[in-house]
């Protein structure tokens, strides 16, 4: 999966360019009255905006996952112990203010030395370990299929009618972008300033009619977003780098990005690659990993960015693995067994790709961190598609055969607005394949260099859910790996009220339809089961 189709930018620019019974003590609603609940009708306020995904359904009519009421009525004068969250994903911004002091630092490595003091294969991995090398662009996986060559599967048959489909749905893309760009370029040139507002653009009076259109464009965008110039810069930005990446490296089979990793990535025997430096060539590259990383563990309470969902409880392990593109499945198999191997509980996956040619590896990896008691909470992906019928790997079943592990979490995405918009529009599903669903529009986090951000996608719901099951481990650490997953998929809280899918036929839907569990993550419920589940 390309790692920042999180979709960070609102849409006016694509605008433009498309022109149960509950344990005692669970809060449990009755789901003949759920659609009752009152319908927040205000916008949120921007500090709860902020940290919606910590709030409660009850009393702030919010579908977050009551981790604030967690926190205020369970967890206050608890011991816990502290436990390894490992993060598979892009890099991570190991020197951010926000999460410093909670990452991982291997106990058995001397930093510095050039030795593998602890003998694991890995020489001064001192905060985690980097398989990307100074790597960071790739192809998608079904370009790499197709640069194969044709040999006559069906796979290769796919992978070549899904690249051409992107590769044409792109081009009227690109060509709008150009449009835009160049008229930002024209009235900048006229205007003799780059940040210029939308009344000076509106007040341009010319004769030129190429001068004219490049007003009515810039115009028409800047209106769609306020007339916030800065924003339509970060937007543009944006959005020429989504759509240039996928020409210049995810759909273009003439590019290798691999060559400077110096491995066989077809190979998982050779595993004597990558290196120590988690954070990644840039500390751009991690923007992702960090994001996902500031979800689980960013400090709480402390005036800062927004909160960790498990702050004092974990050490963020870094595993690398994830490029601008689709990820290898010799990286994340050797990711999961690397933070199995290292003592990580929890593995979160925000990642995720249509095809597999060596999935096999990474089931293998999975059945392997169960082995090793780990659990691994990964995201359903970003396609609005159901992943029953178009798998999102890694999963946890070969096509509809039973499940080869029981210590894997599929995670849908939920939007702040609950009613008939509670679904994230963007998120893939699935009655079978998706678990249960948690916050992933407009989480805001850290990225790199010390500053913080919205960003949105199933790739955010993925760590709210690592960091409840990170908040079970460290309480009430007697409990497995498997017995966390059905706490969490249990104690949720079921929604009722109906709702459309994107890109579906349009007929209306509910959760448990879309879902194995028809829950949205609840913390606080989670915890009081767990609770009662370890006295037992």
């Amino acid at each position: 999966m390309r790692i920042l189709r999180t979709i960070t930018f609102t849409g006016a620019i694509g605008l433009m360019i498309a022109s149960c019974s509950a344990p005692k003590g669970i809060v449990s609603i009755d789901p003949a009255k759920i659609d009752q609940m009152p319908l927040k009708t205000t916008p949120l306020a921007e500090k709860d905006l902020q940290r919606w995904s910590h709030l409660d359904l009850v009393k702030d009519t919010v579908p977050g996952m009551s981790v604030d009421k967690a926190y205020a009525e369970l967890l206050k004068g608890k011991k816990a112990n502290k436990i390894i969250v490992a993060v598979v994903d892009s890099g991570i911004d190991i020197e951010h203010e926000d999460l410093k002091s909670s990452v991982w630092t291997n106990p058995k490595e001397i930093a510095g030395n050039k030795k593998d003091d602890d003998n694991n294969g890995y020489v001064d991995d001192m905060h985690g370990w980097n398989f990307l090398g100074d790597s960071d662009n790739e192809q998608l996986e079904l370009t790499r299929i197709v640069k194969k060559g044709n040999d006559g599967s069906i796979q290769y048959e796919n992978a070549l009618a899904q690249l051409t489909q992107k590769k044409a749905e792109l081009e009227p893309q690109k060509q709008q972008l150009d449009m835009i760009l160049n008229a930002d370029k024209a009235v900048a040139a006229y205007l003799k300033k780059t940040n210029y507002t939308l009344a000076e653009v509106k007040a341009i009076k010319t004769t030129d009619q190429s001068l004219l259109q490049s007003q009515n464009i810039i115009t028409q965008v800047m209106t769609n977003i306020g007339g916030d110039k800065s924003k339509f810069d970060a937007e543009i930005n944006d959005y020429k780098e989504y759509v240039y990446d996928q020409f210049n490296y995810n759909l273009n089979t003439e590019f290798d990005g691999r060559k400077v990793v110096g491995d066989n990535p077809y190979d998982i025997t050779q595993t004597k690659y990558g290196n120590n430096n988690v954070i990644g060539p840039t500390k751009e590259s991690g923007k992702h990993g960090t994001h996902v990383a500031g979800i689980i563990a960013q400090v709480r309470n402390n005036s800062k960015g927004g909160d960790g969902v498990a702050t004092n409880f974990v050490q963020i392990m870094a595993c690398r693995a994830v490029p601008n593109g689709d990820e290898y499945d010799k990286d994340i198999a050797l990711a999961i067994r690397y933070a199995a191997d290292n003592g990580a509980k929890v593995i979160n996956g925000s990642f995720g790709k249509a095809f597999s040619p060596n999935k096999q590896w990474v089931y293998d990896a999975i059945k392997y961190a169960e082995s090793k008691d780990v659990l691994f909470v990964h995201a359903a992906g970003n396609d609005a598609e159901n992943i029953d019928v178009k798998p999102n790997y890694p999963n946890d079943a070969d096509g509809k055969s039973p499940e080869f592990a029981d210590n894997v979490l599929t995670v849908g995405a939920l939007n702040y607005e609950y009613g008939s918009k509670v679904m994230a529009d963007f998120s893939n599903y699935g009655k079978e394949s998706v678990d249960v669903f948690a916050p992933g529009v407009k989480i805001y986090a850290t990225v790199p260099n010390n500053k913080y951000d919205y960003l949105q996608g199933t790739s955010m719901a993925s760590p709210n859910v690592a960091g409840v099951a990170s908040l079970i481990r460290a309480f009430y650490p007697t409990l497995t790996a498997s017995q966390v997953k059905h706490i969490i998929m249990d104690s949720g809280t079921p929604l009722t009220n109906t709702f459309t899918i994107s890109g579906d036929s349009g007929d209306a839907t509910t959760l448990d339809k879309i879902s194995k569990t028809g829950k949205i993550v609840n913390a606080y419920n989670a915890l009081i089961l767990a609770e009662k589940l370890s006295k037992n």
